[in-house]
């Protein structure tokens, strides 16, 4: 009796992972994310770096990528201004506040265009896209918001920027994703629209709202424009506008001619120390929300 072996004579072939072209591409993709990264991170290890250094090392021009001569002068000038802490606060706030909304806002509008019997859903998907490439322009934008009464107030900032039109799309077509069969069999158990909605679609969806959480979260915190244009009072500025102050204030030291060198060099290390402590935030919580991002794109962006 002959035993045949397990082992078929069969050629193997070998699969992309083990070919040269394959090996070849990803030692080229490794050494571009590596620049890729190395470029992003430089800018802001640099602005790190002049925050902690002395002052006399950044004029001299030796801070680069290392603290020269540790120094928390400006870190303790920032840090006790009770300007700088009430306008923190306000970003704090209005970053919430707003996301809030803006979630709320856009998981509804997103789920009833998910629905293909909807009547007049093109209409409505059309209004969307529409604001997406128009807009009625700032001065008619200023004198809405002003005729409303929502200027000096966080309405100003919140609804007029409450649904992105491009996550309001991603999350269309999640919501899209999802098989029917779930929502016809909830809906047979006597689950109305709103109890589908919570009970169902929701929970399934944790990948998305958090990625949409994130994109809210740091537009909101970022932005500086609208409390720039709608707020006249200085305690209800967001620290972005703070730091945009600091600037304008560097500039015009600059401009001011050559003499000013210290005091342009001091305006440039409080920004520093500024950029550090406003981003420090979003760094902070970005991490926790990672592991949801590139799930929530993809499951947003491609329809199997």
């Amino acid at each position: 009796m002959v035993i045949l072996g397990t082992k078929s004579d069969a050629p193997q072939t070998r699969g992309p992972v083990d070919s040269r072209g394959y090996r070849i591409f990803r030692v080229v993709n490794t050494i571009v994310l590596i620049g890729v990264v190395i470029v992003t991170l430089f800018p802001f290890l640099n602005i790190v770096a002049r925050s902690l250094s002395d002052e006399a090392y950044i004029i001299a021009g030796k801070v680069s990528l290392v603290p020269r001569g540790f120094d928390l002068t400006a870190y303790k000038l920032v840090m006790s201004d009770a300007m700088f802490w009430t306008n923190y606060r306000n970003t704090v706030v209005y970053t919430v506040v707003a996301t809030l909304i803006s979630i709320v806002l856009t998981t509804c509008y997103a789920y009833v265009l998910s629905k293909p019997q909807l009547k007049g859903r093109g209409l409505l998907v059309g209004v969307a896209l529409f604001t997406m490439f128009f807009s009625g322009g700032l001065i008619p934008n200023y004198v809405l918001v002003t005729s409303l009464g929502m200027k000096n107030t966080i309405w100003a900032v919140v609804i007029p920027n409450a649904i992105s039109v491009f996550n309001l799309l991603v999350m269309k077509a999640f919501f899209e994703s999802l098989p029917t069969e779930l929502e016809e069999a909830a809906a047979v158990d006597g689950l109305n629209t709103y109890g589908i909605l919570l009970r169902i679609v929701l929970p399934l969806s944790k990948a998305i709202i958090a990625t949409m959480v994130l994109f809210y979260a740091v537009s909101f915190w970022n932005s500086w424009f609208s409390a720039f244009l709608y707020f006249d009072r200085q305690d209800l500025l967001p620290v972005t506008v703070y730091l945009r102050n600091l600037i304008a204030g560097a500039t015009d030291a600059q401009q001011s001619g050559a003499s000013d060198a210290d005091v342009v060099q001091a305006a440039a290390t409080l920004q520093a120390v500024t950029i550090v402590l406003t981003t420090l935030p979003i760094l902070a919580v970005y991490p926790f929300v990672q592991r949801y991002f590139v799930r929530g794109v993809m499951l947003g962006a491609v329809k199997g």
